[in-house]
């Protein structure tokens, strides 16, 4: 494969895993989760790259969903307290927990590959020369093998609790009545972004995978009311999105990364201008009518 189709299909793939998962986070409301665990799960991976004494995939993994997790933890616990409210919780929380990462990364991790500005901005323009080894064979590219399969993971985990997340979301007492505890699949969904988003950094980076998960379910949504069909235009409009950004970031050589997230910011402005049901110039199109004709 060319290094721009694996530039292409790297993308494709980590706008998929996570716009399906983002789906659920914003009929959720809770966007700037996604934004907090994007963040605070650096100590995690730091903390996998120390104990592994190197870079470990399944290691990062699981230092990922475990700081994520902890994230989620300590925002329900100080949102508890009734002292502060959920979104300074979230802005108390994963800053400390990012900064601590970054901290920890300088100080320790500086002349190796676990790099700051690598988890930050990503390097998915290195996508084809990032191989899987196993051994002295040579698989291909890694991005493609752990997106692809975090992206399978995904999808069975949405297709297998697809109704109970529905219930869980729209009427969580009707689900803890049907034994559907809220707070377990809460927690599961987290774990799900966390390792998510953990895989989306060797592409995209930890600031710009936030706008993957939540900018293309928000446009959908301007779109439409239905969940399925909600699923389903998220996913497509990322993956126009990381295609057509990549295809302009060539075009223009500048950040792939960055084109992507400019072209599906202007796709949402688009939605959120010819919306045809929510759309700004059709809401002042309803008003203009509303007002009273000159005799």
């Amino acid at each position: 494969m060319s290094s721009l189709s694996v530039i292409l299909l790297t993308g494709a793939l980590v706008a998929a895993a996570c716009a399906l998962l983002g789906s659920f986070v914003l009929v959720r409301k809770m966007a700037m989760m996604t934004d907090a665990i994007s963040h605070a799960i650096l100590p995690g991976i730091v903390a996998a790259y120390f104990l592994a004494k190197g870079p470990n995939l399944i290691a990062g993994f699981v230092g990922a969903a475990a700081a994520g997790l902890l994230t989620v933890a300590f925002v329900e616990a100080l949102q508890r307290s009734r002292k502060v409210t959920k979104e300074a919780a979230i802005g108390i929380v994963f800053p400390a927990l990012f900064a601590l990462g970054v901290l920890i990364t300088s100080r320790f991790f500086a002349d190796v590959h676990l790099d700051a500005d690598a988890v930050l901005y990503g390097s998915i323009e290195l996508a084809a020369e990032d191989l899987l080894l196993v051994g002295d064979r040579s698989l291909g590219p890694q991005a493609l093998w752990v997106m692809g399969g975090l992206l399978l993971v995904d999808l069975a985990f949405v297709l297998l609790l697809y109704k109970e997340l529905k219930l869980a979301t729209f009427d969580p007492a009707l689900a803890a009545s049907l034994g559907f505890p809220p707070v377990w699949l809460h927690y599961a969904l987290m774990a799900m972004v966390s390792v998510t988003a953990v895989g989306g950094f060797t592409a995209v980076g930890a600031v710009l995978v936030v706008a993957l998960f939540i900018v293309p379910p928000a446009t959908a949504f301007l779109l439409t009311d239905r969940l399925p069909r909600l699923i389903a235009l998220s996913v497509l409009l990322g993956v126009g999105g990381a295609i057509a950004g990549t295809l302009a970031a060539f075009a223009l050589d500048t950040s792939v990364a960055g084109a992507i997230a400019s072209v599906t910011g202007l796709i949402f402005g688009l939605a959120l201008l010819f919306s045809p049901t929510q759309g700004l110039l059709r809401r002042a199109w309803r008003l203009a009518a509303q007002l009273p004709r000159l005799p």
